[in-house]
């Protein structure tokens, strides 16, 4: 438990940077997996459309810090390579 007000004040903002990090976590990889499917699915229009929106949320996920800047741009060139090798 927190001896300061500071300490308190920091162990309740952790709570809710926690939550709104996991939200965003948790955008990201439904959107990762809505490509995927796609891609195994043979489908370019909605893996296209699928990499558009994966890719605005991973960027958003960096910007916020949530994500390091490499990482998501790691994942939004596996992801493009996927939807690029589709026929």
């Amino acid at each position: 438990m927190a001896n300061h007000a500071s300490a308190a004040k920091r162990a309740r903002q952790a709570l809710v940077r926690r939550d709104r990090n996991r939200s965003t976590m948790s955008a990201v990889r439904t959107a990762v997996k809505k490509v995927e499917t796609a891609v195994i699915g043979k489908d370019k229009d909605s893996a296209q459309s699928a990499l558009k929106d994966a890719t605005v949320l991973l960027s958003r996920a960096a910007g916020k810090g949530v994500l390091h800047k490499n990482n998501a741009a790691r994942k939004v060139s596996r992801l493009t390579l996927m939807v690029n090798a589709i026929g």
